[in-house]
């Protein structure tokens, strides 16, 4: 089946879920159901929107085309010109729109997310690019009108980073962030180098959703939760206080340790909201394995020990090993400008999802 006539069949599936919605019984007191038949409606939406919002610019583009031949006139060539670029242009941005909306709806989606990043090899230089990856996503954040609060950080004397955690709240977050787990490699000459030499270091970086209490239930009987004195920066509650929490949840044997707040309360928040989302993502990807075979051989398993992407600071080089994207634009991405390359991948990760899942073409 090709794509058109795949678009075409999501239009009755449209009109069933929007007349679900106006006739929704809200005193039924099943609002689950409710916000589910509205994100399916969102999304069929914005496919529906997208779709023909490129129809018509198609339309337009071919019309400008034979209208270019017709003319002599140099300055209406230039300005049909103009149109005719910014139609391509537009029509490229849809295009990766349709195929990441047309793709099976993951229970993640539209869900916020907590980014974790930690120094692996490198020593001072890891934790420093730790930093500097810290950095872009928070200003590409800013970028995307996200909404991201620091939940742990604990900097270095060098002004690295040895960890971080922080939740991003906003549309989409999870859609275009997630592909960013796994192991971040940068090649460049440290400041701690004298020798001017060239040093590869890594970083590894998880995405979660961030789970609610609905999505993955801890049993307060499988936890254990100690208290205990902040160590390091802190202020000055450190060393005098047992504000720092620790909740180890005993069935894995996984423990999250918070530290960063003054309050106990907060730190324990903290760590159950870091805890319940590692768990689910442990759950998911159970089930993801189940059906990743045949994606496992095209683009990885994508799991955190693979190295996924690396910066070369000499060539001004970001290559993303899992897609075979490289872009010769690593100071304008470092500053947070990551959209050209998360669209790049999206767009791919989606035309290898429509031909192995759906069966679809161009």
């Amino acid at each position: 089946m090709d794509l058109a006539n795949y678009i075409q069949t999501t239009d009755a599936r449209f009109q069933e879920v929007e007349r679900a919605i106006s006739s929704f019984d809200f005193n039924s007191g099943n609002t689950e159901k409710y916000k589910s038949l509205n994100r399916e409606y969102q999304k069929l939406k914005k496919l529906k929107d997208a779709w023909d919002e490129a129809a018509k610019l198609r339309q337009e583009l071919q019309d400008n085309t034979e209208m270019l031949k017709e003319t002599e006139d140099e300055e209406f060539r230039e300005l049909v010109e103009n149109d005719i670029n910014a139609n391509k242009k537009r029509i490229g941005v849809l295009e990766r729109e349709i195929k990441a909306l047309i793709l099976p709806t993951h229970p993640n989606e539209g869900k916020d997310v907590i980014v974790e990043i930690r120094p692996a090899a490198g020593g001072d230089e890891a934790a420093l690019f730790a930093a500097d990856l810290s950095r872009m996503y928070q200003r590409y954040s800013d970028m995307k009108g996200w909404n991201l609060k620091v939940l742990e950080e604990v900097s270095t004397a060098l002004g690295g980073i040895k960890n971080i955690a922080f939740t991003i709240k906003g549309d989409d977050a999870w859609s275009i962030l997630h592909f960013e787990s796994g192991v971040h490699r940068v090649q460049r000459v440290p400041v701690t180098e004298t020798q001017g030499r060239v040093h590869t270091s890594t970083v590894t970086v998880a995405v979660m959703a961030e789970a609610a209490e609905v999505d993955f239930q801890l049993d307060p009987e499988d936890l254990r939760i100690d208290v205990f004195r902040a160590s390091g920066n802190g202020g000055q509650c450190v060393n005098t206080t047992d504000s720092a929490v620790r909740v180890t949840h005993i069935p894995t044997g996984m423990y999250v340790a918070s530290q960063q707040e003054k309050s106990q309360h907060r730190n324990k928040e903290i760590a159950m909201i870091l805890l319940r989302s590692r768990l689910l993502e442990i759950e998911q990807n159970k089930e993801d394995a189940k059906n990743a075979a045949e994606r496992k051989s095209q683009i990885g398993t994508g799991d955190r020990s693979e190295r996924i992407r690396t910066y070369n600071y000499p060539e001004n080089r970001v290559s993303d090993h899992r897609y075979k994207i490289t872009l010769y634009d690593l100071s304008n991405i470092i500053a947070g400008n990551m959209d050209g390359l998360l669209g790049e991948i999206r767009v791919r990760d989606a035309e290898q999802r429509l031909s192995t899942e759906l069966g679809l073409e161009k």
